[in-house]
């Protein structure tokens, strides 16, 4: 029997990294003289983070706007995540279980997997134009790749023998599948949604980077051609929470659908 354990406990060592990150941030710059333009103060980038959310000091064109960008950047990465986990899982199943799909289709699928995202950034722009579409193929093609490789790894990895065992005891393929391939290979196909995830913001920002309108790459692009550097900051912030939230949301996912699959999980 598993011990269940308390995941609430607050782990003090988590918080080591960035209070010191924070401690650098405003003592480096005063020792070394660091100009404003080039890296604002902690308490400018604070205060523009809060005026971006609820608009309370007026400091640039975006206070306020917090929600409006944010949907739409969430729009786009939910957008291109859902179809990369959808192709990437199935593509990965595929070769991962079936000889002559990994033959067929594995080969290929590397080759197109070494032309880096940003290669595909003009071409994106012919077909597709500016605006949603560009971004969330951009999206999409980045974040197909970890998944479908770490989904036919984990297939792969699946012990034959187990396998083997089912069919002598009759399982059929779906059996085996639900039984067996499924339960063992979770750990691997979420581990590649996880990394899908992470590069769907990286390429949100590619793509809104374009000349959308709203998004907080196109926040970040205006503010860079203002040369308000601390709005920068804050949308690179807003970025990482935001994908943090993402990543803990398929976390809590994993363990749903691991106490579907596992009867003995968290007993």
């Amino acid at each position: 029997m598993k011990k269940k354990q308390n995941s609430y406990k607050i782990d003090f060592v988590n918080f080591i990294v960035p209070v010191g990150f924070l401690a650098a941030w405003v003592l480096l710059p005063a020792i070394l003289h660091t100009p404003e333009y080039l890296i604002p103060s902690l308490k400018k980038t604070g205060m523009g983070l809060v005026d971006f959310v609820f608009g309370t000091f007026r400091m640039s064109p975006y206070a306020g706007t917090f929600w409006k960008h944010s949907v739409a950047s969430w729009h786009r990465v939910l957008a291109g995540f859902l179809i990369a986990s959808f192709l990437g899982t199935v593509a990965g199943m595929l070769t991962g279980y079936f000889q002559m799909g990994r033959r067929l289709l594995d080969p290929f699928i590397h080759m197109i997997r070494m032309v880096p995202g940003i290669g595909w950034f003009p071409l994106a722009m012919v077909w597709f134009g500016v605006g949603n579409r560009t971004t969330v193929f951009l999206i999409t093609l980045a974040a197909f790749f970890p998944v479908y490789v770490n989904t036919l790894r984990a297939v792969r990895d699946v012990p034959p023998m187990l396998l083997d065992v089912g069919r002598v005891m009759g399982a059929g393929k779906w059996q085996l599948f639900k039984m067996v391939i499924l339960p063992l290979s979770l750990p691997g196909i979420f581990t590649g949604l996880r990394l899908g995830m992470g590069i769907c913001w990286a390429y949100l920002v590619l793509g809104e980077l374009t000349g959308v309108n709203e998004g907080l790459g196109a926040v970040m692009m205006d503010a860079r051609m203002l040369g308000n550097v601390d709005m920068i900051i804050v949308c690179m912030i807003v970025i990482a929470v935001w994908g943090r939230i993402g990543d803990l949301l398929l976390l809590f996912l994993y363990r749903r659908v691991k106490k579907e699959t596992d009867p003995y999980e968290g007993e």
